[in-house]
């Protein structure tokens, strides 16, 4: 009897993906997010190095702040300026999801799909902001 019903209904087998079934998998958003913040996670790890030399190389006088003030005012540096600031705000509001989620709290589907949203409706506008005022919006 127990064959007959498991011929009824047969599950399917999930074993490791191939790196060709990438693509067409999907994620659901609180994955999503929880990969995105270990990308600005690794994005912040990876240019602290930059943001330090930048911070104590204005530090040395005021004319290297000056010039390091002139640099900062290209376009391009300020796109890398944005995706730290991005990366920062991110991280720091999926960081406190984890955190809640570490608690045991808002684990099931819907919560987690939730909290999922709240992260970049907080994360988004205040990067939002940050873009206006880099680019002298204010």
């Amino acid at each position: 009897m127990p064959d007959a019903e498991a011929e009824k209904n047969p599950r399917p087998q999930f074993r490791n993906i191939h790196i060709s079934h990438i693509i067409g998998y999907r994620l659901p958003l609180a994955g999503f997010i929880s990969i995105l913040h270990r990308i600005s996670g690794l994005l912040m790890f990876l240019l602290l190095p930059f943001i330090l030399f930048l911070l104590d190389s204005s530090l040395v006088s005021e004319t290297s702040f000056e010039y390091l003030k002139g640099f900062t005012s290209n376009w391009f540096v300020k796109l890398i300026i944005l995706a730290l600031s991005w990366a920062y705000l991110h991280h720091f509001c999926a960081g406190i999801r984890h955190l809640v989620m570490d608690n045991h709290i808002g684990l099931d589907k819907d919560s987690a799909r939730r909290s999922s949203v709240g992260v970049f409706v907080v994360s988004l506008p205040l990067a939002l902001i940050v873009a206006l005022k880099l680019f002298g919006a204010f």
